[in-house]
């Protein structure tokens, strides 16, 4: 009897070993699979990141093709590239070196890269720093606009761009002597600018292949025939420009001249070389009315003539 309950008992005890040991292999195949699945997660990770920074160095170098803001917009998906466009209201500028032939001409290529390089860097600077949408680089010249893809309206777009216009012009009057110091040139360099405001048409332009997003229409055309025509030195604007930033800054005496492409005359105005900040700039606004006045050019009568007229119409007379 104790003989059998012996073996019954070994019976036991084996099917218990039997048992653990299956147990034990069930968790050591599964600390296997964890193991195996823990490395196929740690490596598709370390694959995701290299390709993350590999987008991401790849997003940087487009950067230096593409203006900031327009890259902004397609790498956060408020635009897609393909080809489409929309008619907008645009300041556009255009600017130049006086006499870049010429100069090309006196330089060594690897003098004229550096020297090139330098000056379209420098203007770059200013017209970010301004929200100017940088469209293109055409040999020295350079085609900036303001109103797209983010606007502050109108007014404030023209007037953005004036005064990057000044602060390149002033840069380039700090650079005297740099020019010859640097790239052995006979005079130091001048560039010229031409501005005009209108509707355009801008958005993406090419094949499904090659796109370039940029403005055109007959508003940019009369900018660069504005830039033609310009002194060096000189920053010309048109009348609808002048409209909209005559009480912002001070002009010379318009002209009337004729412009290739154009029936009519065109009216434009050189803009003088005080530079207008902010600080000149006094606002007040309330409901029912808007004062901008600019410190720096009005004069004595003309804010007796706005008292005046403040009085009349206080008064109920809007004679």
């Amino acid at each position: 009897m104790s003989e059998t309950i012996e073996n019954e008992e070994i019976k036991n005890l084996k099917r218990e070993v039997a048992k653990l040991r299956l147990e034990g292999n069930l968790r050591k195949s599964l600390s296997n699979q964890l193991t195996i699945q823990k490395k196929i997660a740690d490596d598709a990770k370390a694959e995701a990141l290299a390709k993350s920074e590999e987008v991401e160095k790849i997003s940087k170098q487009l950067a230096k093709y593409l203006s900031p803001q327009i890259h902004e917009q397609i790498f956060s998906g408020k635009q897609s590239a393909e080809v489409k466009s929309n008619r907008k209201k645009l300041t556009v500028f255009f600017s130049d070196i006086v006499g870049f032939t010429d100069i090309s001409d006196e330089l060594e290529s690897e003098e004229m890269t550096n020297l090139l390089n330098f000056y379209l860097n420098e203007m770059s600077q200013i017209a970010l720093r301004f929200g100017g949408t940088i469209d293109k680089f055409i040999g020295d010249a350079l085609m900036i606009f303001f109103g797209d893809p983010d606007t502050n309206g109108p007014q404030e777009d023209a007037r953005k761009c004036i005064q990057m216009a000044l602060e390149m012009q002033k840069l380039m009057n700090q650079l005297s002597g740099y020019w010859s110091k640097n790239y052995s040139l006979k005079q130091d360099l001048k560039i010229r600018i031409g501005i005009n405001t209108g509707f355009c048409t801008v958005g993406n332009f090419g094949s499904l292949d090659r796109l370039d997003y940029t403005a055109i229409g007959s508003t940019v055309n009369l900018a660069s025939r504005l830039e033609s025509i310009a002194e060096a030195g000189s920053i010309i604007i048109s009348e609808d420009t002048f409209a909209l930033v005559n009480n912002f800054f001070t002009f010379k005496k318009p002209k009337n001249v004729k412009i290739k492409g154009f029936l009519r005359d065109i009216k434009c105005y050189e803009l003088k070389k005080e530079d207008t900040s902010k600080e000149d700039m006094f606002s007040l606004s309330g409901k029912g009315f808007q004062i901008d006045i600019n410190k720096k050019i009005i004069k004595k009568d003309a804010l007796d003539e706005i008292k005046n007229k403040l009085s009349l119409i206080m008064d109920g007379d809007t004679g």
